[in-house]
């Protein structure tokens, strides 16, 4: 049950992070096995889809059982990285930022927020919690000093493309990218677009259109 070593689409992996959510779940009720239709069912997906899903992953069920919740849990949350610890920076101390930066759940799954930065003179040196707004000057010592992997970018439209250029050129690996327009970074950096007002007009489409 280690990492494959199959491409997994991106669309399998987002519907990974929901299995290993919905499997943590059943671990934490005391439920040792779940079925593929159970999984289908409750997430609103086809056994099929579920089946060729965790395919990727050589995880195999059990005929009339199905799969085994440890083991399940165990296999997705090493293909997905859950089983290590992140450190993370938030650029941009705005509501966004801010509401991100004291977000707790965060710390639960492994995830932890080092700093927050921005360039806004009135900002820097307030408290977010435990912790200090810092300017952007700093984000290159703090990127290297507190082993940041992952940069969280919760600015402007019109900012996030300098900020991912600063965050690459500081050594980060992974880019969070909450800002409407598409950012682009160096080959070995990894983005992810979190866009809400893109998901929510995805949303309205669906209610307009009758589901």
């Amino acid at each position: 049950m280690a990492k494959t070593d199959r491409a997994i689409p991106p669309s399998v992996v987002r519907r990974l992070t929901r299995y290993l959510t919905h499997v943590q779940t059943l671990r934490g009720e005391g439920v040792e096995w779940v079925s593929s239709q159970e999984l289908a069912s409750t997430l609103g997906l086809t056994s099929s889809t579920v089946r060729q899903d965790l395919s990727y992953v050589d995880f195999s069920g059990i005929s009339k059982r199905g799969y085994e919740t440890a083991g399940l849990e165990e296999v997705l949350t090493a293909i997905l990285g859950a089983d290590q610890e992140w450190n993370l920076i938030v650029v941009g101390a705005g509501n966004l930022g801010r509401a991100l930066a004291l977000h707790e759940e965060f710390t639960r799954r492994g995830f932890h927020i080092r700093g927050i930065f921005d360039n806004d003179p009135k900002k820097i040196g307030r408290k977010v919690g435990n912790l200090t707004i810092r300017g952007m000057e700093d984000v290159p010592s703090a990127v290297a000093e507190e082993k940041i992997d992952i940069g969280v970018i919760a600015v402007p439209a019109g900012a996030a493309q300098a900020v991912s250029d600063a965050l690459a050129a500081a050594g980060i690996k992974g880019l969070l990218n909450l800002a409407l327009p598409h950012i682009v970074a160096p080959p070995h950096v990894a983005i992810i677009d979190a866009r809400v007002v893109a998901s929510l007009l995805e949303l309205t489409h669906a209610i307009t259109s009758g589901g």
